[in-house]
């Protein structure tokens, strides 16, 4: 997911357009093609190019929302990068580039997927030696700081495995405020003042049939001894990013494609300076309301992955454009949702009696911001709130062009080959493989999310730390199940009724074995999509037992020529318990049942097996794959006439990872080193 340093030579883009760059760690960079925006009109350009600068201008949110030394460790590692004045073929100065990079990638410290703090492969003594061969002046230091306190300061979070080990720690029993490193959380509060304060609100709510989502965009701290809330608005915390947000979004509006587009961006702007969350609310049924124009965008505090508790909201954008070929295929699946809906195998109080507002389509990203950068999810469904998803419905996106450039870069890399059981099995994937990828992600977003409904009373935060893990799992249960079903065959999205196989194949073959790769050894499954893929295979390993026609196993893990293998003895078996755990984990979701999904998460989808751990590792390792990949963004270039009139927009793939990094850092730097 990264590339090593500007001196790395590039591929031309035109003909021979490269999707695997630049790698290092554990990570592959990618580069993903705008394909089509030469085609947009000038006003839809400007639109985009308004958008992708609204889009960068909140990162250094995210960096501080990581973790509140982020942005000071950053600042001191690129000024060393830049400015070293020693010898760069060292070992310990390549180590240097590789965590800096890795930071770059991470948004941080801590690893973007395990959460892990990454430990520096140089000294303690090579940094203090960097800092003295470095440019004094570009250094973050505090005022009247000197540069011993400095690293006094900051060493030990940089070095010390003791300190701020976890970025977001999932650990059943444990205080998971105090033992994460977030900064969405002020030093000292701990889970319980958190649980209590915003109980309190959702006590007080003048409105509880249609609650805001309490907490989603603000850091909660402890001031002389008072839990309060500091909201992340213009004119409050993050407000300098902010600013610049809105001074962009203020552009975006002068061309924007409809009426409806324009009252979604001024609503947002005043979401932006109030910090309102009913006003927030307003702003999403207007958005989900707004389905026809082709440029469309999100940019705010969106998903909360980053918090333990599951409530407070990562900074994120993304701008995107219509793929009106690939929309056919969402068009089909978001008409027929009342269908889906009403042919659940879930208990039927549980079900939506009318499904409202589903919009679903495939993209073309143009610029990825914040949480989306430069790890990005390949489908969003949005909004959050699940009262407005009742009222108003849901709008889901597939991401296509980068689907595409993660299927280009697997292609030919002998991990199928290596993990798939036989040839009957690996034609299949080869031959529907990428394309169920998509309509799962399809179903996932456009259909799953949108499922269901809670019982009245129950409170969105129930499940607490094991709320996402169980909201991903019921959509990823919600597509399995139905990619199986007829229905698909008869609306033309899959050519027959054995295609759906190789989804089911890979999926349990990801969740039992090889998303092992991204754990370390001794480690257990933490990060909430994982979490739901494993709790998923395994419950179906366990519960499948004797159960395939003729009294076999549904699946079984099987030992040939001494590596392991998932096998699957019955395929429609395999469906039914998709099925049966569909209902039971939406019954959980429905009810609020805290401890049943967190006896279903522990049970099924935290603990490794350290053997078969250690063998997928050794497997992988000999392919020489990047268990994790990520995205170089394109570079858009405003061309102006002579009275700086915009005559069009320029897009370019030639920045290398490192070059983009540093730009970005000098030119969208937004937000005080401390907040």
């Amino acid at each position: 997911m990264t590339l090593f340093t500007a001196a790395t030579a590039q591929e031309a883009v035109a003909e021979t357009f490269s999707y695997n760059n630049e790698r290092f760690a554990d990570l592959q960079m990618l580069r993903y093609q705008v394909s089509g925006f030469e085609n947009l009109t000038l006003k839809q350009k400007k639109l985009i190019y308004y958008l992708s600068e609204a889009a960068l201008c909140g990162r250094d949110i995210l960096w501080d929302q990581n973790g509140r030394y982020n942005l000071r460790i950053r600042q001191l590692l690129e000024s060393i990068y830049i400015s070293y004045s020693g010898d760069r073929s060292t070992t310990e100065w390549q180590a240097f580039v590789t965590y800096l990079k890795r930071v770059w990638f991470s948004n941080g410290i801590h690893h973007h997927y395990g959460c892990d703090k990454f430990q520096p492969g140089f000294s303690e003594q090579f940094l203090r030696e960097a800092i003295r061969q470095s440019d004094m002046s570009r250094f973050p230091l505090a005022k009247g700081q000197t540069m011993e306190a400095f690293c006094a300061e900051l060493f030990p979070v940089i070095f010390d495995p003791a300190v701020m080990p976890k970025r977001v720690n999932q650990a059943d029993g444990e205080d998971l405020i105090l033992t994460s490193a977030e900064n969405y959380y002020g030093v000292g509060v701990t889970q319980a003042e958190a649980e209590e304060f915003y109980g309190k609100m959702k006590e007080a709510a003048p409105d509880p049939q249609r609650p805001v989502m309490f907490g989603m965009n603000s850091r909660l701290v402890k001031e002389g001894g008072k839990i309060k809330e500091r909201v992340w608005r213009s004119g409050g915390l993050y407000g300098e990013a902010i600013d610049r947000i809105v001074f962009w979004l203020q552009k975006a509006r002068t061309v924007a494609e409809s009426a409806k587009q324009e009252a979604v961006i001024d609503k947002l702007i005043e979401v932006y300076r109030t910090g309102d969350l009913k006003a927030f609310d307003d702003y999403t049924i207007l958005w989900v309301n707004n389905t026809e124009d082709d440029v469309d965008f999100t940019n705010y505090f969106t998903e909360s992955y980053g918090d333990p508790l599951g409530m407070k909201a990562s900074w994120e954008a993304i701008a995107n454009f219509k793929d009106h070929a690939a929309t056919e295929r969402t068009r089909k699946l978001s008409s027929n949702a009342q269908w889906f809906e009403d042919h659940s195998p879930v208990d039927p109080r549980f079900r939506k009696d009318r499904v409202k507002g589903v919009s679903a389509k495939v993209i073309v990203a143009a610029i990825l911001g914040g949480d989306l950068y430069p790890s990005t999810a390949i489908g969003i469904n949005l909004p959050n709130s699940n009262w407005v998803r009742a009222e108003h419905g849901s709008k889901s996106v597939t991401i296509g062009n980068l689907t595409d450039a993660y299927n280009k870069a697997a292609h030919g890399n002998g991990f199928q080959a290596e993990f798939v059981i036989d040839a009957e099995t690996q034609k299949n994937i080869d031959d529907y493989g990428d394309y169920c990828d998509d309509l799962h992600t399809d179903l996932h977003e456009c259909l799953g999310h949108g499922s269901g409904k809670l019982l009245p009373g129950v409170d969105v935060d129930s499940l607490k730390a094991y709320g996402s893990s169980i909201e991903e799992g019921r959509a990823d249960l919600f597509a399995l199940y139905y990619l199986a079903d007829p229905k698909l065959v008869e609306l033309g999205l899959l050519p027959n009724g054995d295609a759906y196989k190789s989804q089911y194949y890979t999926y349990l073959m990801n969740g039992l074995m090889t998303q092992l790769v991204r754990i370390e050894p001794g480690k257990n499954v933490e990060e909430a999509h994982m979490r739901n893929r494993s709790f998923i295979a395994h419950w179906a390993l366990e519960q499948g037992r004797g159960k395939a026609a003729g009294g076999g196993d549904v699946v079984a893990l099987v030992k040939r020529d001494g590596k392991t293998y998932v096998k699957i003895n019955d395929y429609k078996a395999l469906r039914g318990l998709f099925g049966t755990l569909l209902a039971e984990v939406q019954r959980i979701k429905s009810e609020g049942d805290f401890e049943a999904a967190r006896q279903l998460v522990e049970t099924y989808g935290v603990k490794v097996d350290a053997s078969l751990h250690q063998e997928v590792l050794a497997r992988y390792k000999a392919l020489n794959i990047a268990p994790y990949k990520g995205f170089i963004n394109p570079r858009y270039e405003a061309v102006t006439d002579n009275n700086g009139e915009i005559t069009d927009v320029r897009i370019s793939y030639d920045e290398h990872y490192d070059q983009q990094m540093l730009r970005y850092s000098r030119e969208y730097s937004t937000l005080p080193l401390e907040n």
